[in-house]
């Protein structure tokens, strides 16, 4: 019984960890249709939604694209979602995805 509630307990955990990240993020010129706030990443599936989190900004956008492939990266966002996160003038920032 205990051993069951450990195994359970450590498959959720994992669940919720891995679906969290944190890290650098950039922007790119792309902008979604309708000015819809997309960005790239390397392994979420396209077409699925993530928020990004950026000093007390949150966004929702959606993946269309791969990347970024630049070392130290862990999303880029477009235009629009940089601009709502705050983070044009910087170019680079530091946020968090779930």
């Amino acid at each position: 019984m205990l051993r069951s509630a450990l195994a359970a307990a450590f498959v959720l955990f994992s669940m919720l960890t891995a679906r969290a990240e944190s890290g650098m993020a950039s922007y790119y010129s792309g902008v979604g249709s309708r000015g819809e706030m997309t960005c790239a990443h390397r392994t979420r599936a396209f077409g699925s939604m993530v928020t990004v989190t950026h000093a007390g900004h949150s966004i929702r956008c959606r993946v269309n694209d791969r990347g970024p492939f630049v070392r130290g990266r862990i999303i880029d966002v477009s235009t629009s979602a940089a601009r709502a996160l705050g983070i044009m003038e910087a170019g680079v920032a530091m946020v968090t995805i779930e």
